[in-house]
Order: structure tokens, then sequence, then C-alpha cells
């Protein structure tokens, strides 16, 4: 697989379609990746990864030829630094409020002049196929993708400037978040009226920074409507609701 596939194909005006796996196994993100995702996301937020299963699953979905993506625990930009070097090729920061949220995911994602990335790549480097740390050095920030999560009213309000920070190459809407601020945690409703003039926005925000608009969906229909809205970046559900949903039609059958 080339290097830094994912940032090739966003860059190059692509829609990419990836998987999101919270149960934490190493073997489950291979295997979707396997059917063919262009990117698998390991969410270390709220699912089950812990930083070994992260450093074997972004292994395993490399060596799946998906890229695989981490999205970091909420400030712990520790770890946006470590994901990469484990060999992580896009990271999302949830809870991405501001410009000074923005400005400090991208110092912890990208080497200077951009950020202040420390130097390490020593996992990252054979999975894109570098052997010279000079050619990582030279393709890292522009090869790995920073997507701020935008996700609460306040991040909603200052979604331009958010956009507009140097470093961040795309931002990337959490619907379920976004729909329990804009409800005043009374709902959930993704595609209640409001939460849907969030998300336009928010795509036309990224657009208009010439930055790259991404989603979560819950199944594979939304994203694809997602998609026809402007959306490049789109994940169609999650390992726990697709094995759920898998069980349920088994045994539908089954009990006749």
């Amino acid at each position: 697989m080339p290097a830094f596939a994912l940032a090739r194909r966003l860059r190059a005006g692509e829609t990419v379609y990836g998987a999101w796996c919270m149960i934490g196994s190493p073997v489950v993100a291979e295997t979707i990746a396997r059917e063919g995702f262009a990117a698998v996301v390991l969410d270390a937020q709220h699912g089950l990864w812990d930083v070994s299963a992260l450093i074997a699953g972004t292994s395993a979905v490399n060596h799946a030829r998906a890229a695989p993506a981490v999205r970091v625990p909420h400030k712990d930009f520790a770890l946006v630094s470590r994901a990469l070097d484990f060999g992580a090729e896009a990271i999302i920061a949830p809870m991405i409020n501001d410009s000074e949220d923005a400005r400090q995911f991208a110092a912890a994602a990208k080497y200077p002049p951009l950020g202040e990335r420390s130097w390490g790549p020593l996992r990252a480097m054979p999975l894109q196929d570098r052997s010279a740390p000079v050619d990582y050095l030279r393709e890292a920030n522009d090869g790995t993708v920073t997507f701020a999560m935008v996700e609460t009213t306040t991040a909603l309000a200052n979604v331009d400037a958010i956009a507009a920070t140097p470093g961040i190459d795309a931002l990337f809407v959490g619907p379920y978040d976004l729909a329990t601020a804009l409800s005043s945690g009374t709902a959930q409703d993704v595609q209640a009226r409001q939460v849907e003039q969030a998300v336009d926005r928010i795509c036309a925000a990224a657009n208009k920074a010439n930055k790259i608009p991404g989603i979560y969906c819950r199944d594979a229909e939304s994203a694809v409507a997602m998609a026809k809205r402007g959306f490049r970046f789109i994940i169609a559900g999650n390992d726990l609701t697709s094995l759920r949903a898998a069980a349920a039609a088994q045994l539908a059958v089954l009990k006749g």
C-alpha cells in the first residue's frame, strides 16, 4: 500500500469510507479492514483500547492494507504523538472547542515548523516503508491527517477559527454529542432540524478553509447520504453495533 495512503486519497479529493472499532481487539480491527474499508478508526476515547492494543491494532490494520486512525481521549495530546509514532495515519481529537484547543492538537501532531511533535516514529517508519528518518520527516506533516471534532455549541460558534488553524487538516462531526449539546441534554436525535443545520454548517466551514469534512454515521445508508452532502471522510457504523446486528439476524432465522 502506498505510504500515507489515507492522506494521499483525501488530498486528491476522493471520498473515503472508514470503519470504527470500539471493542479493543486488533483481530476484529484487522478483520474489518480486510473486507475493504480504506481506513479503520481505533476509538481510545470511549472504546476499550489500551496502549498495548493500540500498538497491535495499528499494525494489524496497516498489514490488512487499510489506514489506521486513532481517536484519542479528551485533550490527551500526549497520546496524539504516541499514536502517530505507533503508526496511525490519522488522529481524531474530540471536544476541540476553539482555536487554542486546535493549536494544541496541531502542535502535538505536526513536526516543526508547523507544530512541536517530538521525534521518535520507530514503528511508524517501517509501516510507511520509510527506512531513512529524513524521508519520514519530510512527508509526515502532509502524510498524517488531523481531524478536529466539532461536537459542542462552543465549537460550533468557533468552527471557522478551528478550521483556519494551521496544522488542522480536517473537521469531524460528532453527531451524537452535537445532538446532545444542541438539545441541552434532552435528546440524541441526529436528524433534528437544528442538528442537520449544524452538520451542514460544519461541512461548509471545512470547505471554505480548504479542509476535509468528515463525519461519523451510524450505518452505511447514512454514510452514503452524507457523501452526497459533501462529506469526504465518512464512518459507516462501528464494530459493536455491526456484531449485534449480525447476531440478531442469525437469531431471527434460528427462532423462525
